[in-house]
């Protein structure tokens, strides 16, 4: 059975002060040929202590987001907290102490040289945990950001054939041809609306990001080649924000919702439909609404369809985590709406 970041975090905490309290044990008796129970508990107590403390101060780290500072901040911050809980753990042992301790002697205990000496040795102990902590958070973090890398490639792969699609291609091409000698003007259009297509599709940026305005030309250029298979039954709308230009959004990804639109809804109706384009920009946010004719058949999966969906979650979750979102729904009875919000991003 495999263990989630929880269960191994508890694993290493328990373990690792047990071999503390071990250690402790380990020494006195080693010092001193013997030790008593008293002083077996009153080691466990410590480690005990010391187990809650640092569990304590992760929580603060992941609550404050102390993880996530640059190093000039963190060091310091990071520096303070461990000599703060040096003194909070001498001061916490110090009744268990006068429980356990028949010489216990409050002048000694409270004297600022054994209140510098032992919070000293607890700041070391808490500055290698501290340490050990944050290189296994580190080397996770750099695991997963591997992951992700590996993932984000996979999803544009997938995502570039579910684009290219083979057959509007065909329909592209077989389009093209008819129109050659009905009119030729009108044909070469044609051609350099699916040569942009193509040449986008297989020159997109690493970042996974391109600039709307040029993401909007080729939906109109994708429309274009559609409007000429669908004539009269492909009716298209577009009500784009001027702000929209500002924002990056990832390549293709419009163009694919458009296209399942249209193969998913339009094409299904024998009089055709609409899809319609609109944009809005509030509070650094665009929200991008594309409607079209048909309606959405709950929990059917379709296969290609899912596929291109499935790879635009997966992608807006994988560039802008948790401040974008997607959904897909019936508006109505006669149009679907598909809605994406993306955060605004710097263009460097």
């Amino acid at each position: 059975m495999a263990l989630n970041k929880t269960n191994v975090y508890w694993l290493l905490q328990i373990g690792g002060w047990i071999l503390y309290a071990s250690f402790l044990i380990g020494s006195s008796f080693l010092d001193s040929g013997s030790i008593s129970p008293k002083r077996v508990i009153f080691f466990v107590f410590d480690a005990l202590l010391c187990l809650v403390v640092t569990h304590f101060f992760r929580n603060q780290l992941i609550r404050r987001k102390w993880l996530l500072f640059s190093m000039p901040r963190l060091l310091p911050s990071v520096l303070i907290a461990i000599f703060l809980m040096g003194f909070v753990v001498y001061f916490l042992r110090v009744p268990i102490n006068f429980i356990l301790s028949r010489t216990f002697d409050p002048a000694a205990a409270f004297s600022p040289e054994q209140i510098l000496g032992q919070s000293f040795f607890y700041v070391i102990v808490f500055f290698l945990w501290t340490v050990l902590y944050f290189t296994y958070y580190y080397f996770e973090r750099y695991n997963n950001s591997l992951k992700y890398e590996a993932s984000m490639i996979e999803i544009e792969l997938n995502n570039l054939k579910s684009q290219l699609n083979p057959h509007f291609i065909f329909n592209a091409l077989n389009s093209i041809r008819a129109l050659v000698d009905e009119n030729p003007s009108k044909s070469k259009q044609a051609i350099n609306q699916l040569s942009n297509i193509l040449r986008n599709s297989l020159a997109s940026d690493k970042k996974g990001l391109t600039k709307f305005e040029d993401e909007l030309k080729i939906v109109k250029d994708y429309l274009g080649l559609e409007s000429i298979r669908f004539e009269e039954r492909l009716r298209t709308e577009f009500e784009i924000h001027p702000d929209s230009k500002n924002f990056l959004v990832p390549p293709l990804m419009i163009q694919t919702l458009v296209e399942n639109g249209i193969k998913h809804g339009i094409s299904k109706l024998t009089k055709g439909g609409v899809i319609h384009l609109k944009t809005y920009v509030d509070n650094n946010q665009l929200k991008i609404h594309i409607r079209n004719s048909g309606h959405l058949i709950s929990g059917t999966k379709r296969t290609k369809g899912g596929l291109g969906i499935k790879n635009t979650v997966q992608r807006l979750k994988l560039i802008y985590g948790d401040e974008a979102s997607f959904r897909i729904l019936n508006e109505n009875d006669n149009f679907v709406l598909t809605e994406i919000i993306i955060p605004q991003q710097n263009n460097a």
